[in-house]
């Protein structure tokens, strides 16, 4: 059991409509709101059950009646101060989260089971969440304010979560007469209460900073360091508490600020492990949300004494764990988080030559901007756990690496095969070696060729391709010059989508297409040119974004050739990758824009008479030759829907690329599609998983198909669309041919 201070997404003001609290147990999933009036008093609780029911009794819903019409009479609430075994109780009855009161009936906490996840503020703490980045700025300030406040602004743009402080009250400590009294210390808590009372803010400096906390995007969180100055930051009001090493043994402090509801951050150095045990204990009986903090207190800590190994046995007290560092250096963090810190804190400071201990352990800009990065990098790293995936970059690589069965002789549909006609050679575009004993003995499904690979379809008796398909808008699929006449001959097509590669253009179209054709075709444009060039049209230099247009009109002027072997065809689509890609992270808003800017004036330059240039939704993480890069341009909604509101240009969504652009970013699909609808003119879907698993095989990853069809049907009822399937083209197109299956019952 746990008791949160995270009352304002359970909080529901008890006049609000039934609407709007649908709205609010729609966006928080809690399933329960508690009715409170404009003080805070509670009068009742509501369930999600509690409303369907209601719905469900009333054949005309007013959603516009207050919600409170719907709560029980009677609800099951604990007091402030109730005893644990008590709270135990009501949740073993099967109460999974109830309101805490005070004395005055006024909400004050919610008692719920003991979860991993922890939150502070809007940031969720705990497994599979991002690590909890904590910038101390303790008193590294030196007393200033101004000092403080631009630690802050560093700690904001390195991308931490929470800027730590301290407040103690020297009184309150080391009694009325500190400096007076210092004299008689021993010689190192001499030096360090005369440090303290000469680098401290006040109380009213203090708060300025915690809102300049707020104002720059980071948590403010603080170390009380007594009761006096816990009282004080209770009646600002902060998300979380800290507790210092020094203080887990101070039952009185931990017991006090347990009592405030807010998650505790507790750091164990200089205690024994029957002092964590006997800490922890207490924690667990009063309730308190809390992680434990892995430390050593020396300044700096030896890399002998740091003992990361310990961090599995801290978590064995029964709470999450994090690392609180004092040793030189931002990489232990990252071995930390490889081990399992949720939350890492370290210092930092603008010169470690200054007055105190702390800022010879703490990080400088540059290297507080490194740790984050990699902290990021490192967790992402990490994973999940579970059976091995593929990633895209190795079945690029396993492609044009691995090698495949293939045929050394013709055989026709009908002949067995036998040992002695298998083969083994790169590519890996066919079945792998392994499979070669599942192969022997199986009879032909069809007539191969010498060289021919051997495909997944060659282990299975029938082909599962139709002859037509019933779709409410045209469809097509892929091709290159190579395979256009056999891939389009296996059945009805409205189009094919020519995927060009620059050798492409050298060649001439007409060699491949025969006669007059009676369908349609769009164009893929090449994303690499001769001389490892990667088509930009929006980069900042000057003469490869020149050399980029110059690459597009050729594509133009040989898609012209590909349009006299379809006499029909109005100016075909021409999907164009505009670029936009960094190498090393993403850029700035600023620099969008301005990029955003060359791309208009490049499509000035371009020969738009000819095509109609749709330009691909991107992902945020694009694989280009030469590996993985960060894409900055039509990835964001808003931006794509403003850039082609301002220019006319229209887009092809590449479901795979926007999916991946939403996992990554938190949006949602549908809502992003019904941004952009206005502009959609031409459609790539395919499935994807995570932020760059692209190309998935339709129906195996993230995208819900039937919701995308709904979402299709009413964004850009009559775009085309081609399955864009990764290695679909393979044996025939049997990828192609499953995707259409799949999508005959969802886009129709």
């Amino acid at each position: 059991m746990i008791i949160s201070n995270n009352i304002a997404e359970y909080a529901c003001n008890k006049d609000a409509s039934v609407k709007s609290a649908l709205e609010q147990l729609e966006r928080t999933g809690l399933q329960i709101l508690f009715l409170v009036d404009s003080a805070g008093k509670m009068s009742g609780v509501v369930t999600d059950g509690d409303v369907r029911r209601w719905l469900l009794e009333q054949p005309l819903a007013d959603l516009t009646q207050s919600i409170s019409v719907i709560a029980p009479s009677k609800y099951v609430s604990a007091r402030q101060g109730q005893r644990i075994s008590d709270l135990n109780n009501v949740l073993v009855s099967g109460k999974k989260r109830i309101p805490l009161l005070n004395s005055r009936g006024i909400l004050v906490g919610v008692v719920e089971e003991k979860t991993d996840i922890m939150k502070i503020g809007t940031k969720k703490i705990g497994p599979n969440h991002p690590v909890y980045i904590i910038a101390e700025i303790g008193n590294n300030h030196q007393g200033s304010l101004e000092t403080a406040k631009s630690l802050i602004e560093m700690a904001a743009s390195a991308g931490v979560d929470s800027v730590k402080f301290q407040m103690r009250s020297m009184d309150a400590l080391y009694g009325e007469n500190a400096r007076e009294e210092s004299n008689s210390l021993d010689l190192g808590a001499q030096y360090t209460a005369e440090l303290l009372s000469k680098y401290q803010l006040t109380d009213d400096e203090l708060f300025q900073a915690f809102d300049h906390c707020k104002k720059n995007g980071v948590e403010p969180i603080c170390t009380p360091w007594d009761l006096e100055s816990l009282a004080k930051l209770e009646s600002y009001g902060l998300a979380a508490y800290k507790v210092a090493s020094a203080d887990f043994t101070n039952h009185e402090l931990l017991v006090a600020v347990s009592k405030t509801n807010a998650p505790m951050i507790c750091s164990t150095g200089m205690c024994s492990e029957e002092e964590i045990k006997s800490s922890s204990d207490l924690l667990k009986d009063l309730g308190a949300q809390a992680i434990l903090l892995h430390c050593n207190s020396t300044y700096p800590t030896p890399f002998k004494d740091v003992n990361l190994k310990y961090l599995p046995e801290l978590k064995r007290h029964g709470f999450e764990v994090g690392y609180s560092g004092h040793e030189r250096g931002g990489f232990i963090p990252l071995a930390a988080v490889a081990m399992g810190a949720c939350v890492i804190e370290k210092h930092i400071t603008f010169d470690k030559t200054q007055d105190g201990n702390d800022h010879k352990v703490s990080l400088l800009p540059d290297e507080l901007n490194q740790m984050v990065k990699q902290i990021r990098s490192t967790e992402i790293a990490i994973g999940n756990s579970g059976q091995r995936l593929m990633t895209q970059g190795e079945m690029i690589n396993r492609e044009v690496l691995a090698k495949s069965l293939y045929v050394k002789k013709d055989i026709l549909k009908g002949d067995t095969i036998t040992r002695d006609i298998i083969g083994i050679k790169s590519p890996g575009q066919g079945l792998q070696p392994n499979m070669i004993d599942r192969l022997i003995g199986r009879i032909s499904n069809r007539d191969m060729k010498t060289g021919s690979f051997f495909f997944d379809s060659d282990l299975k008796q029938s082909s599962s391709r139709k002859k037509r398909y019933e779709f409410s808008r045209p469809y097509g699929i892929p091709v290159r010059y190579h395979d256009f006449e056999k891939m389009s001959s296996q059945g009805h097509l409205d189009f094919v989508e020519f995927h060009l590669s620059y050798q492409d253009l050298l060649l001439t179209p007409s060699d491949f297409i025969s006669g007059k054709q009676n369908l349609f075709f769009a164009v893929h444009a090449p994303e690499l040119f001769e001389g490892e060039h990667i088509l930009d049209l929006c980069s900042s230099d000057q003469v490869y974004r020149h050399k980029s247009i110059d690459n597009l009109n050729h594509v133009i002027e040989h898609t012209a050739l590909i349009a006299k072997c379809f006499p029909e065809q109005a100016p075909p689509i021409l999907v164009v990758n505009a670029g936009g890609w960094s190498k090393n992270d993403f850029i700035s808003f600023d620099e969008k824009q301005n990029r955003y800017g060359n791309l208009k004036l490049s499509l000035n330059e371009v020969n738009t008479e000819l095509v109609q240039i749709a330009i691909q939704t991107m992902p945020p993480f694009p694989w280009h030759f030469g590996g993985q890069s960060y894409h900055n341009l039509f990835v964001n909604p808003d931006e794509i829907d403003s850039f082609c509101s301002d220019t006319g240009t229209k887009v092809c969504l590449d479901v795979s690329h926007t999916m991946m652009s939403c996992n990554y970013y938190g949006w949602s699909l549908s809502s992003f599609i019904k941004k952009i609808s206005g502009h959609i003119s031409y459609l790539h879907i395919v499935d994807a998983l995570g932020h760059d698993g692209e190309g998935v095989q339709i129906g195996k990853g993230d995208v819900d198909f039937y919701e995308l069809g709904e979402i299709l049907r009413e964004a850009c009822p009559e775009a085309p669309f081609i399955p864009e399937v990764w290695q679909g083209h393979t044996d025939n197109g049997a990828g192609f041919w499953s995707g259409l299956n799949y999508l005959e019952k969802t886009l129709k």
